[in-house]
């Protein structure tokens, strides 16, 4: 194998691998608000969790132009629950939403592995397609990429999840999952 293919390798799997540690923390508190809560967004139809996701983004946004925070939740904070509940989209896409929590915390946490899981991979295929182009880019851009895609899953939650061209909901979650685990690597590396 060539170096500059093995030099690749090696910054595909440090990204892999701060990608992991970044979901454990979001997992982590996951974990906690289904101890607070159980599973209660089970009740959410997704276009609500679209709409939580997009206050979540603005907020960012916002702090991101130097608007003064009233609330103590910092950006990280915001970009852990865009990772989270963007996993809870996806699920609510698989299971439909429910008039009662229907699932217990293990199912809810097996079901966010799953859609990590598949997120993860979905990072690795575009992160060589794409090698590494992530770390050029500023985190401002990644927030105004969410703020895109949300608004693409509003366009096609309006229209009943018809598409013509794209690939439907729940590959812009992914998206958005991706980008805020970019952010949180930036980030971090920043403290």
């Amino acid at each position: 194998m060539c170096q500059m293919c093995q030099n690749n390798n090696l910054n595909f799997e440090a990204t892999n691998v701060k990608f992991a540690a970044v979901i454990a923390r979001c997992r982590d508190m996951y974990c906690k608000k289904l101890k607070d809560y159980g599973a209660s967004w089970r009740i959410m139809r997704p276009t609500s969790l679209t709409d939580q996701l997009y206050i979540k983004a603005k907020r960012i946004r916002n702090l991101e132009m130097g608007n003064i925070a009233l609330v103590e939740d910092d950006t990280s904070s915001e970009f852990v629950g865009l990772i989270n509940y963007s996993i809870m989209a996806l699920i609510q896409y698989e299971l439909g939403f429910t008039d009662t929590v229907d699932i217990d915390a293990e199912q809810a946490l097996a079901l966010y592995n799953k859609y990590a899981a598949e997120t993860l991979e979905l990072l690795k295929r575009k992160n060589h397609d794409y090698n590494e182009a992530w770390k050029e880019m500023r985190i401002t851009s990644y927030t105004d990429l969410i703020l895109t895609k949300l608004n693409r899953i509003k366009e096609i939650e309006d229209n009943d999840g018809a598409t013509i061209a794209s690939e439907g909901a729940p590959s812009n979650y992914m998206d958005i999952i991706n980008y805020s685990v970019f952010a949180l690597i930036k980030l971090a590396k920043q403290e």
